[in-house]
């Protein structure tokens, strides 16, 4: 297919994914009511101010992350299926399955996905170790890092990509070095999109951003399929965020955000923008540096708190922003780098 056939070819998945995830989205939102799949806040004692500001969204549907994701892994295996069964022009041009291209991000969706719901199951339930009920921090933490070890395995040992891109620079082998480079970025993603995911319509808008901008990416490196992808996941997370900016009908759950965050950092891989992917992720980068310097300041200064509230967004929220001010401020500071690392990835491919 030429470029202009490719190009539409994004467009249309895109708006497939939209339409589809907005039918999609009513049917799940009724289950979730039904079953009371309801969000659980950390006990007032355990983070006093973060309860003070979301006490009034107790009882709120989570898991509307399955929105996202079963929507790009539905339309992925149904156009699959067709274009296997019929191996007609209409089901080819509409496949993204690609084993080179978007096994790897579909298997990664999947699975973090299905991960990320049995916690909110347990956290619905009130059940688990964490307060309120889900995995404990640390069990979420073993879980990411068996996922990126997964992930790393395969790249180093079943791909043979031992390569990382300095933009301006070129590329470089490093050897066994790509292994836990490769664990660090898928770890750190799933990390501080969980950390990120604590706004209405906040994480949905962000990995937005970052998602068209790894689209583009992929696009310019004619990984077509994997751009196909990224456009899918684009319409369903437009789809998403129609019912959860403010004041959201449902949360996102970890269901989404372990699911966004892995699959980002898994596209970041693929298409070798590693050192560009803090410019597409900027604010999931300051989430997470923000819950660190706060807790290096308790430990070092004695309980000393450097934020009002942990991640940063409750810390503009205890200042007094309302809610939907601090999403679309975070948003346009995630638009305007991800442009930036767009500008740096043009540039660093001229001549």
């Amino acid at each position: 297919m030429d470029l202009l056939a490719q190009t539409i070819r994004v467009m249309v998945l895109t708006t497939i994914a939209f339409f589809v995830a907005l039918f999609v989205t009513p049917l799940w939102y009724r289950f979730l009511k039904k079953k009371h799949f309801d969000k659980q806040l950390r006990e007032e004692s355990a983070a006093p101010v973060f309860y003070e500001l979301h006490k009034k969204k107790v009882g709120t549907p989570t898991g509307g992350g399955v929105i996202i994701w079963s929507t790009v892994i539905g339309l992925a295996a149904i156009f699959g299926i067709l274009n296997r069964i019929f191996d007609g022009r209409v089901w080819h041009y509409l496949n993204f399955i690609n084993r080179a291209e978007t096994y790897l991000p579909l298997a990664a969706l999947l699975g973090a996905a299905l991960l990320g719901l049995l916690d909110d199951w347990l956290g619905a339930l009130k059940v688990g170790g964490a307060p309120g009920g889900g995995l404990k921090v640390r069990q979420k933490s073993i879980l990411y890092l068996a996922i990126a070890f997964i992930g790393a395995w395969w790249f180093y040992f079943r791909l043979g990509w031992d390569v990382i891109n300095v933009p301006f620079f070129g590329s470089f082998q490093i050897g066994w070095w790509y292994i836990p480079i490769f664990i660090f970025i898928i770890f750190a993603s799933a990390f501080s999109a969980n950390e990120t995911d604590g706004l209405d319509g906040l994480l949905g808008g962000v990995s937005l951003f970052a998602f068209v901008a790894l689209t583009t990416v992929a696009f310019v490196l004619h990984r077509y399929d994997l751009a196909v992808f990224g456009g899918a996941m684009v319409g369903a997370l437009l789809a998403f965020l129609w019912n959860n900016i403010y004041p959201a009908k449902f949360f996102m759950g970890d269901t989404g955000s372990m699911s966004l965050g892995i699959t980002i950092g898994i596209v970041a891989m693929l298409t070798n923008t590693t050192l560009l992917l803090p410019f597409f992720v900027i604010i999931l980068v300051v989430e997470s540096l923000s819950v660190i310097i706060q807790i290096a300041s308790k430990k070092l200064r004695g309980g000393k708190k450097i934020f009002r509230s942990t991640p940063i967004h409750h810390h503009f929220e205890a200042l007094g922003w309302p809610e939907s001010q601090v999403t679309m401020r975070f948003w346009i500071v995630s638009a305007i780098f991800c442009t930036l690392g767009l500008v740096i990835f043009f540039l660093s491919l001229a001549p």
